[in-house]
């Protein structure tokens, strides 16, 4: 069906698919009626279109909110497609397996971070202190999407201790955000504004660490936004001492 080699079995015949989702693909092809002549041709088999987009994203974002109320132990296949309004063939259909399915979605909302932050997030190196201000802001609730986003995040990161496919997501994410604010830090020592001598890789693997701490430590309840957004403050101080730039907000 898809050209995938099969395994030949050890007794009975051969198998004709690869998987259950090529099995439901060729059933659905064969379901489906004969175009009309002069018809335009169906698109091609396993070519992604809008509806199978739209279809995944769904069944995806049932797994974050089982992840966010539940935890992942929560989030059987059945369970997801209860959530997301489908059928367990449907999700079997677009996901080959319950793993590929949480490893899609996990990446998925990584995405969608990352461009719900570029929107908010004004970047201009000509003020970096300004900038690495907002963007460690970013690893805080401030708001239902970023408090939610957290939840699953922090679900799927003791999931991801012991499954290195998982883990893979978390680990390329957090170099990339290392390494932006090592950019950062660097774009104000060549203009002078920080601390002499100052180290920007040290720098930047505190910050992620201590923004992403304080981040659950208030979404658990365990202090207030104010108190993290203060100790922010000091460390940002600590690498800009001399820089007056206030933020979009009004604030220093």
């Amino acid at each position: 069906m898809c050209g995938t080699p099969t395994t030949p079995p050890r007794r009975g015949r051969p198998p004709l698919y690869c998987s259950r989702s090529c099995q439901a693909r060729a059933y659905r092809r064969r379901k489906q009626p004969l175009p009309a002549p002069g018809a335009a041709a169906p698109p091609p088999e396993g070519r992604p279109t809008d509806t199978r987009a739209r279809r995944r994203r769904r069944i995806a974002e049932a797994v974050w909110r089982i992840a966010a109320g539940q935890g992942l132990e929560g989030a059987s296949m059945r369970a997801i497609a209860a959530e997301a309004g489908v059928s367990l063939r449907a999700v079997q259909y677009h996901f080959d397996s319950k793993h590929a399915l949480l490893v899609d979605a996990l990446r998925l909302l990584h995405e969608d971070n990352e461009r719900l932050a570029r929107a908010r997030i004004r970047s201009d190196m000509t003020d970096p202190r300004g900038l690495l201000r907002a963007l460690l802001e970013e690893f805080l609730p401030l708001d239902d999407q970023r408090a939610f986003a957290l939840r699953v995040f922090a679900a799927y990161y003791a999931r991801s201790l012991a499954d290195p496919s998982l883990a893979a997501v978390f680990l390329a994410a957090d170099q990339s955000l290392e390494r932006l604010v090592a950019d950062i830090i660097e774009a104000g020592r060549a203009a002078g504004s920080t601390v002499p001598d100052v180290d920007r890789h040290h720098e930047a693997d505190l910050l992620v660490a201590g923004a992403t701490g304080l981040g659950l430590d208030v979404l658990h309840g365990r202090r207030p936004l104010a108190d993290a957004r203060a100790v922010l403050d000091y460390h940002v101080a600590r690498i800009f001492p001399a820089d007056t730039t206030t933020r979009p907000d009004g604030r220093p």
